[in-house]
């Protein structure tokens, strides 16, 4: 238990290990993973670095929806965090778009150490189409994923409950899916998720 509250507190080895392409072979990690979902400029990588204890370790890309790889980050040598690639951005090309759902598809089948996917949607805001989609799209690959309500910092303390309860209204998600609202900002959640993450490990 001493070792899972340390773990929390500060992370003392991060690597990026693995850059998986469209055409890469996926790692056989042994340790567990954990990945991470989500639109592009969602957070994504502000989340990832949180979790990590970096200020900018999982840079983001200059320039949204160029990044087309699978990103493979051991944490302390105990487990991986899996960044896929953001979606949703209107100026990548269908043809980008269905290698991407190729790509990540091949993950979700393939990875034998996959344990959660927490899908990140922007607590502002009802969930788009995409959101939406890729919510199902998770359901039907057999995961019940998490849901990281980012940006919690953007929205004012009285709006929370409610704009938690849009999201899983908007989703269809059932009371038994997990919603853990974030901000990079304050770091508010990061305990929780670290929580969750360790019980599930």
């Amino acid at each position: 238990m001493e070792e899972e509250k340390k773990i929390r507190q500060s992370i003392n080895y991060v690597e990026l290990e693995t850059i998986c392409g469209i055409t890469s072979s996926l790692p056989e990690n042994e340790l567990p993973e954990f990945a991470f979902a989500g639109k592009s400029n969602v957070g994504k990588s502000s989340l990832i670095n949180a979790l990590m204890f970096r200020k900018s370790y999982a840079r983001t890309s200059s320039q949204p929806g160029k990044t087309q790889t699978i990103n493979f980050y051991n944490i302390e040598r105990e487990l991986y965090f899996v960044d896929l690639p953001g979606y949703g951005y209107a100026k990548v090309s269908q043809e980008i778009r269905a290698k991407w759902g190729a790509m990540i598809e091949r993950y979700l089948k393939g990875s034998k150490q996959l344990k959660k996917i927490f899908l990140l949607v922007d607590i502002r805001h009802e969930p788009t189409a995409n959101d939406k989609e890729m919510y199902q799209w998770i359901v039907y690959q057999g995961y019940e994923p998490v849901i990281i309500a980012t940006k919690l910092d953007k929205i004012n303390r009285s709006q929370k409950d409610r704009q938690l309860k849009l999201i899983r209204t908007a989703l269809d998600a059932g009371e038994k899916i997990k919603i853990i609202p974030f901000s990079a900002l304050t770091k508010q959640g990061r305990e929780e998720i670290w929580a969750y993450i360790d019980a599930q490990r």
